[in-house]
């Protein structure tokens, strides 16, 4: 077989190569026959995947399928191309899983290596987007092979959340600092007989994957003679660009971000001054080339919702945005209206002012559009028109004016709030063995759902979920426990910082076994005490190696308790005989039975003998009024408990039977005593 090189002819990688790479195609060929890995026909495989699976099945069906085996879980064909399932392991663990599946030349799968990766998912994800996959890393432990890019990667994911506002994304990282884009070529796949969620693509280099949700990005050509366009992410959005507005054909980028109504809900009631914020538009990113001025106009058209406790009023009416403040519908659109003056609103109707925000990247701030007038058109959509170039862009309904102060500290607080998630953190221990316990961070929305997963699963409170926290995604809880319980978790024994990394669309859970660190500790409560306490990790801060987390305030606590179990105390020889003979050889089953042997006469008479107080006698009476084996049962147990542990009790007892007539029992007594010495010293 000929020596086989590493390729590295692929430095400058464009992961959304065209045409140009599926002429490489035939030069691969020809390497591949190289080393004895045959193909049938080279010319199907500029067709993708799809090619590539018809071309790799043998003429014998039944041939093909014996060399699917389930250890390696792959499609074997020697005589060309084959698809192979990489198992890796998770983290902490030695359970095997599926990561991807790809194929290649079957000398080339063979000898690709895959390694789960999740440790740096704080680090992969960026700006607005999700991770919704495991960060996995693909590597040949061969270097003499010369693989024959492109090969194609399936990846399994999961994405809970897919509108038109987001796209799946394969992020791929060469190495620390470098990272692109591939747009997957399907979405849907069966492997190994099981249909799901693969994000399937081809790649031209090996490096570190993961599967990434990111806001869509749509671009579109402006020409000279004009073009009307609705965005596909959200269709009530359209521009308007007149004849000449360009005197070239540009290229426009467009981007829509969703604002959540609970995020400015959430904002109206941490800050009063945003009360009159009835809703919003979506925020749109919108990316013109900066050397192309505006010749005219653009018409814009967002969708704002309408405010719903109000009635429907005329739709083409005009809204202006003066100097410092919103102006009614009756005051001239240039007249500036004073920050303290008073908006009156009729009994029928109140007025509403629509006021549109941009962001300028050249002076890096957001400012109030003053000079441009947003109109109300039918079925809560706006409409405004643009000279100049606005990177973001944002309207709001307001009841009543706002300072031009409040509405920039509105939007930058809006911005923020939009890259984070309302989480709860639950700490909850299995029911059967408390000291089982597992860590979940929730989305706020998803709280009662998760809390009935988790009891199905056998987990209970208490302690109660935490209250609500602001997570960004890839951030870190670090958990810390104090008091007098400790936690090993995630395979760590003794591990003193638990960490666990929010994803807001996959399982951010921990499992941890508790133990406490004194096992004489507590000694007034039947329960060990602690508390669990979590502390937050910004991206910054986990990038710095050396941040000092616990100087900072936690961000919440959970107060734990475990019960404490049965001591088993190792004694002596000699300790262990006076213990089981004189303290446990007269068990409740010894005296139950001689209380049924005893008359009413035998019974006065022993209970006079052992020295009873009457008292005593009375209350026993007054408890049990019926049965008398039942009272003389309660005054030997009553008996037995008054009596030193050291003291030999069937010896005592049997005395007093004799003394009351009935040495029968006494002698069964005594037996009963040589039976247990010769079982324990058996026993030893």
């Amino acid at each position: 077989m000929a020596t086989l090189q590493l390729e590295s002819s692929n430095k400058n990688w464009n992961p959304q190569m065209g045409e140009s790479k599926q002429k490489e195609d035939s030069n691969t060929a020809d390497d591949v026959r190289n080393v004895n890995l045959a193909v049938k026909d080279s010319s199907p495989r500029k067709n993708g995947i799809d090619s590539l699976t018809k071309t790799d099945t043998l003429d014998d069906k039944k041939e093909s399928e014996k060399y699917h085996e389930k250890e390696g879980k792959e499609s074997q064909d020697p005589r060309g191309w084959s698809k192979r399932a990489l198992l890796a392991e998770l983290e902490d663990s030695s359970d095997l899983q599926n990561v991807c599946y790809v194929t290649a030349p079957y000398i080339v799968v063979q000898k690709l290596t895959c390694r789960i990766v999740n440790n740096m998912s704080s680090l992969v994800v960026s700006d607005s987007e999700e991770l919704v996959s495991n960060v996995i890393s693909i590597q040949c432990c061969d270097s003499r092979i010369k693989i024959p890019f492109p090969i194609t990667i399936a990846i399994p994911f999961s994405a809970r959340y897919r509108g038109n506002s987001r796209d799946i994304l394969v992020k791929v990282f060469e190495d620390e600092l470098h990272s692109s884009y591939i747009n997957p070529v399907s979405f849907e796949g069966t492997h190994d007989g099981l249909k799901g969620s693969f994000a399937e693509i081809k790649v031209y280099k090996l490096g570190v994957f993961s599967v990434v949700s990111c806001l869509r990005k749509e671009n579109f050509t402006v020409p000279r003679k004009g073009l009307s366009i609705k965005l596909s992410m959200d269709t009530r959005i359209s521009l308007d660009y007149l004849p000449a507005t360009f005197n070239v054909p540009i290229i426009v980028q467009s981007m829509v971000q969703p604002v959540d109504a609970t995020v400015l809900s959430t904002l109206k009631s941490k800050n009063d001054a945003y009360h009159s914020i009835v809703s919003t538009s979506p925020l749109l990113h919108i990316v013109h080339p900066s050397p192309q001025p505006f010749w005219k106009s653009v018409t814009f058209t967002l969708p704002c919702p309408p405010n719903p406790d109000q009635k429907k009023q005329g739709d083409d009416t005009d809204h202006a945005r003066p100097a410092s403040a919103a102006v009614p519908k009756s005051t001239p659109i240039h007249r500036t209206r004073a920050v303290s003056a008073c908006v009156k609103k009729s009994r029928e109707t109140a007025n509403e002012y629509l006021i549109l925000l941009g962001y300028k990247s050249k002076e890096e701030q957001w400012v109030i559009m003053e000079d441009v007038t947003v109109r109300n058109i039918l079925n809560g959509l706006v409409a405004f028109e643009l000279s100049e170039h606005i990177e973001r862009l944002i309207v709001f309904r307001m009841t009543s004016s706002v300072k031009n102060s409040f509405l920039i500290t509105l939007i930058n607080d809006l911005e923020e709030a939009m890259c984070h998630t309302m989480v709860n953190v639950v700490l909850y221990r299995k029911k059967e063995k408390p000291s089982n316990a597992v860590v979940v961070v929730v989305p706020y929305k998803e709280l009662s759902w998760e809390l009935m997963k988790l009891r199905e699963e056998g987990y209970c409170s208490p302690p109660d979920p935490s209250d609500e926290l602001s997570m960004r995604e890839g951030e870190q809880l670090i958990l810390k426990f104090s008091g007098n319980i400790s936690s090993s978790g995630n395979g760590n024994r003794d591990s003193q910082f638990q960490k666990l990394t929010f994803h807001s669309q996959r399982k951010n859970r921990l499992e941890l076994c508790l133990k406490e660190v004194d096992e004489f500790g507590n000694y007034c409560s039947p329960y060990y005490k602690g508390t669990a306490i979590f502390y937050k990790l910004t991206k910054d801060q986990i990038a710095m190696t050396t941040s000092d987390f616990a100087q900072q305030d936690p961000v919440c606590k959970l107060p734990l308790t475990l019960p404490k179990r049965e001591r088993v105390i190792s004694r002596p020889t000699s300790a262990k005989v006076v213990s089981s003979d004189l303290s446990e050889s007269l068990s409740d089953a010894l005296l139950c039975w001689l209380s049924d042997e005893l008359s009413e006469e035998d019974g006065a008479r022993l209970v006079l003998s052992l020295r009873i107080r009457r008292s005593s006698i009375q209350l026993v009476k007054l408890r049990i009024p019926e049965n008398l084996s039942d009272q003389i049962y309660e005054l030997l147990v009553m008996w037995r408990k008054s009596l030193p542990t050291s003291v030999d009790k069937i010896n005592l007892l049997s005395h007093y039977l004799c003394k009351c007539g009935r040495n029968d029992l006494a002698k069964d007594l005594r037996l009963q005593k040589r039976i247990t010495s010769n079982n324990n010293e058996q026993g030893e």
